[in-house]
């Protein structure tokens, strides 16, 4: 919201800024370079956010980011949807114009529902999350009969065209945030840092930068010793620790090297649950053992021999499509609590040979409705 959105490569152009009429593309450029290549919406920091106690809203890491943002932070009353009116208006408009096209819609009622919506195929999250980032650009330009300009009280606005003529009042201030701003707003823990690193669900983070700590309390007062830790919920192969020069260090999972793909903590203990093998009385053992056993599966994913619970398992964090499912006469008696069988010298080493980069990012383009019932 506060810094220019990237528009992606496979956008149309008219949902780029610098091919949007309604909004001051090029004197605002001279202000902030990163609008050179961002997407037409309004970027905004407010001086006010107004919350429903959802718990989201309510967390630490949101209200974190406000603090350090400068935003300030008014819940609203309980059971009183008309103190945030303008939030329940935008879902609807999204029920309304977005979400009845995507396939397996339920709507809100029977009588609203397709003849076989269970059985269509659905987006995993990072799918619908791409499609709702270029959804949000496009509903930008789409006239709102709430935008009045005071000068033209009869002709209703887009979002942009109201945030032009608000900019040209107001003017517009960059908000400068780098990584370690994204770092500062990411989730926050307190872990105690032991001489075999940092545990944290059955992961040990460890690093040469760390020796001069283990054992030692924190200086932070009121957190019983134990150290202030930034993570990524979505990347758990590594840890952010502050440590007493007041910047915050990387540290890696001892395995990282050897789980090349992002995994999310949900992943882990689903690993965890499925492990029913090796010495769980020997520590470093049981998570080399989980470690090659997410190897394994990202492995079967990755090369359409996972079946549908496995592949429904990495879905939840995958940045790209994976390929498709097994079908279950296709298995041979392997199932999502019993990993198949690998050869022997399938090991997690072998990674280092591979051509294991992220793959590249296709988008989905512009979503056409009706093209997309065709298909179906």
């Amino acid at each position: 919201m506060a810094v220019p959105y990237p528009a992606r490569p496979t956008w149309p152009d008219i949902l780029r800024m610098d091919h949007a009429p309604a909004l001051p593309h090029q004197q605002l450029t001279t202000l902030d370079e990163r609008l050179a290549g961002a997407a037409a919406r309004p970027v905004v920091l407010p001086e006010t956010i107004v919350v429903d106690r959802g718990k989201v809203f309510v967390s630490r890491a949101f209200t974190a980011a406000c603090k350090t943002l400068g935003i300030s932070v008014q819940p609203a009353p309980p059971h009183a949807p008309t103190a945030k009116g303008i939030v329940e208006r935008g879902f609807g408009t999204i029920n309304a114009l977005f979400c009845q096209h995507l396939p397996g819609y339920t709507g809100s009622d029977v009588t609203r529902r397709g003849p076989d919506t269970e059985q269509e195929a659905c987006y995993s999250v990072a799918q619908l999350q791409d499609l709702l980032d270029e959804w949000l650009v496009h509903y930008h330009h789409r006239p709102h009969e709430g935008l009045r300009h005071p000068m033209m009280p009869r002709k209703a606005l887009t979002p942009n065209q109201m945030w032009a003529a608000l900019i040209a009042v107001a003017g517009y201030v960059p908000v400068p945030l780098t990584g370690h701003d994204y770092l500062e707003l990411l989730p926050v823990r307190w872990q105690a840092i032991t001489a075999s690193g940092i545990r944290i669900h059955h992961r040990t983070y460890d690093h040469d930068q760390l020796a001069p700590y283990r054992g030692q309390p924190s200086p932070v007062a009121g957190r019983g010793g134990r150290w202030e830790i930034h993570y990524n919920p979505h990347d758990v192969r590594q840890i952010w620790i502050r440590l007493p020069d007041g910047h915050l260090t990387e540290i890696p999972w001892i395995h990282r090297n050897h789980v090349h793909q992002p995994f999310n903590d949900h992943t882990w203990q689903r690993i965890r649950t499925l492990a029913v093998h090796g010495n769980h009385g020997d520590a470093d053992s049981h998570e080399a053992d989980l470690a090659d056993a997410l190897d394994q599966l990202m492995r079967r994913v990755h090369s359409g021999h996972a079946t549908k619970a496995e592949q429904a398992l990495l879905a939840r964090s995958a940045a790209v499509p994976l390929p498709t499912a097994r079908h279950p006469e296709d298995d041979t008696g392997q199932s999502a609590d019993r990993p198949a069988q690998q050869n022997e010298d399938d090991s997690i080493d072998d990674l280092d040979d591979e051509d294991t980069g992220p793959a590249a990012s296709t988008g989905f383009g512009l979503y056409d409705a009706y093209e997309e019932a065709d298909k179906w």
